[in-house]
């Protein structure tokens, strides 16, 4: 079974959380190599531009996820 069967959620919370999934495969897609990853996680994890960032690429996922699910209507 796929990663991603589906953008359908039973609730907001839920679809958050697919959300914060697809931004997370999208870095993972982006840089597969872990050890990487790992090495530059400090300098994101401590800089205030690189967390406002994340957080835009989430809501910008979360907004997707929202529309195909007809905003849980």
């Amino acid at each position: 079974m796929s990663w991603l069967p589906s953008l359908k959620t039973q609730t907001p919370e839920e679809g958050y959380e697919l959300a914060v999934k697809l931004s997370r495969m999208a870095v993972k897609l982006t840089q597969p190599d872990d050890a990487a990853r790992n090495r530059m996680r400090p300098e994101y994890a401590n800089n205030a531009d690189s967390l406002i960032g994340v957080s835009h690429v989430v809501a910008v996922n979360f907004q997707t996820v929202s529309h195909a699910n007809n905003f849980w209507k």
